[in-house]
């Protein structure tokens, strides 16, 4: 198991490279002068040199990079060009609230796909089979943007049982979650349905089922380990379709999550902001799947690394 994590930990560096590397290109290419940001808009030809000059904007984009990627590897992201503060100040808060939004949307959807595949593999054919898979088919296709002002409209604005946007409390995280938790339930719930059926036609089920074993008892204790592992599988690769979801969810929201900073920063050509958020996101992604990666041994004792 040691020897996984550190393979899979050296494998993170290409991925984290190349993504920096993207990024870095990307936001260069974009229209816009960050010396501007700093500055101001009556600022004169010289004080934006001098700022270039001070952020180094004004050397070669080989050289940029060269010393951005050091700064990296030391461990610093450099300083906001908006609030001249250091990169990690500004990230730390954002990521942690994005964080735990991603965490209660994912718990939303694992639970509640786990159970609605579950009663519908079980019942399968039957009136609730029919309705969970078209909810779950509504959850998929549904645009989160376009499922987040109806659930403001409906339980913010008519009702008045959550806030709008914002944060405070849990209670602030409960629409979001939920917006940015559907489309992953019903990926769940499909995948557990399949995952459970292919279980439940196997021949060991039917020998439990001659032998008076309770259904419950099979459906729980037997079939649902065994069904586990491509849900893990779902589930992993879903929460970093979480994290990049966040974008239009926190905006959507006014939730002060690293979705809502990347968005602010990209329009004020905030370049260190940026490239530090996507990282940082990048690389919670990637320790998710490891950790899935682990849990497919526990589900599973057959997986061997």
């Amino acid at each position: 198991m040691g020897r996984l994590i550190g393979r899979r930990l050296l494998f993170l560096l290409p991925v984290l490279f190349g993504i920096l590397v993207v990024v870095f290109v990307t936001m260069r290419i974009v229209p816009g002068d960050p010396a501007r940001l700093v500055a101001g808009p009556d600022a004169g030809p010289q004080e934006l040199e001098a700022i270039r000059h001070e952020f180094g904007l004004d050397q070669p984009l080989h050289v940029q990079f060269e010393r951005y990627l050091l700064d990296v590897l030391r461990g610093e992201f450099g300083r906001s060009l908006k609030t001249q503060r250091p990169v990690l100040d500004e990230i730390g808060p954002r990521l942690w609230n994005t964080a735990l939004l991603a965490v209660l949307s994912t718990l939303f959807a694992a639970t509640f796909g786990l159970l609605a595949g579950i009663v519908a593999a079980a019942r399968r054919h039957s009136a609730f089979d029919h309705v969970t898979m078209v909810v779950a088919m509504m959850g998929v296709s549904t645009p989160s943007f376009y499922l987040g002002i109806v659930l403001i409209v409906v339980f913010a604005v008519l009702l008045g049982l959550f806030p709008a946007g914002g944060s405070g409390g849990l209670v602030h995280l409960v629409l979001p979650a939920v917006t940015l938790g559907a489309s992953t339930l019903g990926i769940v719930a499909r995948m557990t349905r399949t995952s459970m059926i292919d279980v439940l036609d196997e021949d060991y089920i039917r020998t439990a089922r001659a032998k008076g074993v309770r259904e419950r008892v099979i459906v729980v204790r037997h079939a649902l380990r065994n069904a586990l592992l491509p849900i893990i599988a779902v589930v992993a690769l879903q929460f970093g379709f979480v994290l990049a979801g966040s974008v239009l969810v926190e905006t959507v929201f006014s939730f002060p999550g690293i979705g809502w900073l990347i968005v602010e920063s990209i329009g004020m050509r905030d370049f260190p902001v940026v490239q530090g958020s996507i990282l940082l996101v990048t690389f919670v992604s990637v320790l998710v799947n490891l950790v899935a990666d682990l849990l497919y041994g526990y589900a599973d004792p057959r997986v061997k690394y």
